[in-house]
């Protein structure tokens, strides 16, 4: 017996020194990734919002630097994960090819757009803000079955936008029907669709979808008693019928998954997978709709995009 114990002390050292090493490399702040989130306003919800994600991330150091704070781009060390909240920082990002891996959170494909031009940064992964058409698509074959005339308005901002929109319509036995809407204070383009359409589809364009043309939208639809789905939930509120939407919630979650990645990993675009339905029961009634279960939809979309 006395033979064995310098064998299980030693053993006993190897052991204690692997548990030292290892308590040394997961508690070494060395390690933890520095996340740097900016924005060009610095108020409560951008605050509210690191905080949140800090909490999530308790092994990385997560902070928020306003915009004005910050050095140019490629002056932040490779190492740093940046998110951008807003367009405003998207253009500080953009007046330098270098810089670290960046995030770039609730950016329309519109706003997207007008700054890339369909050119893709090789160093920026965007996070799209509008509901997916596809899911919005899926969402009107839900909740009306019989509908196969989707009527979408456009201006030359979105009109890029048409020819996905027809290929995923198409693969849904659907037909869009488009109609330009080059002044908002001309009604006609709008009675012209809505008389060759069963349902109007919401793209969102603030050019089209503002608050100075809601009502005339709202009160357009409900006279000839169609829906309007999306764009967006704060429509949905205003007097539309449903939406897709994904809150700070799915956000931070989408920011969770990406950040456990290494930034090599990250996708060019990405539309969040967490999402939620919004209706409005006071509109389905008027139209004579049955009301909307949104979290039994939300369930039946998203197992169908998991399950195509």
């Amino acid at each position: 017996m006395g033979h064995c114990r310098p064998w299980k002390a030693l053993r006993a050292y190897r052991n204690l020194s692997l548990c030292l090493a290892l308590g040394m490399l997961l508690g070494s702040p060395s390690w933890a990734a520095d996340v740097l989130l900016t924005a060009s306003e610095d108020n409560g919800s951008v605050h509210t919002f690191t905080q949140e994600l800090a909490t999530q991330r308790p092994q990385d150091q997560v902070r928020f630097v306003p915009l004005s704070q910050l050095p140019p781009p490629g002056q932040l060390p490779s190492s740093t994960r940046l998110i951008l909240l807003d367009p405003q920082s998207l253009d500080w990002r953009l007046q330098d090819p270098q810089g670290p891996p960046t995030l770039v959170l609730r950016i329309s494909r519109l706003q997207a757009e007008q700054r890339l031009q369909g050119s893709p940064h090789p160093r920026l992964s965007l996070l799209w803000s509008d509901p997916p058409l596809d899911r919005q698509l899926r969402l009107i074959r839900n909740v009306l079955p019989q509908v196969r005339r989707v009527g979408v308005l456009y201006s030359a901002d979105s009109q890029f936008l048409l020819k996905e929109l027809r290929q995923m319509a198409q693969a849904l036995d659907m037909e869009i029907i488009a109609e330009p809407w080059d002044s908002t204070s001309d009604s006609r383009p709008l009675q012209n669709l809505l008389r060759n359409s069963e349902v109007l589809l919401g793209l969102d364009d603030p050019r089209l979808y503002n608050p100075k043309t809601v009502k005339n939208l709202l009160l357009s639809t409900y006279a000839r008693q169609q829906a309007l789905i999306g764009p967006n939930a704060g429509f949905v509120r205003a007097g539309s019928l449903a939406s897709t939407y994904s809150d700070q919630q799915d956000w931070l979650q989408t920011l969770d998954n990406l950040l456990d990645q290494p930034p090599a990993r990250w996708p060019r675009t990405l539309y969040p997978a967490a999402f939620k339905v919004l209706s409005n029961p006071q509109v389905a009634r008027s139209l004579g709709l049955e009301e909307i279960d949104p979290q039994a939809v939300a369930r039946q979309l998203s197992e169908g995009e998991k399950h195509p």
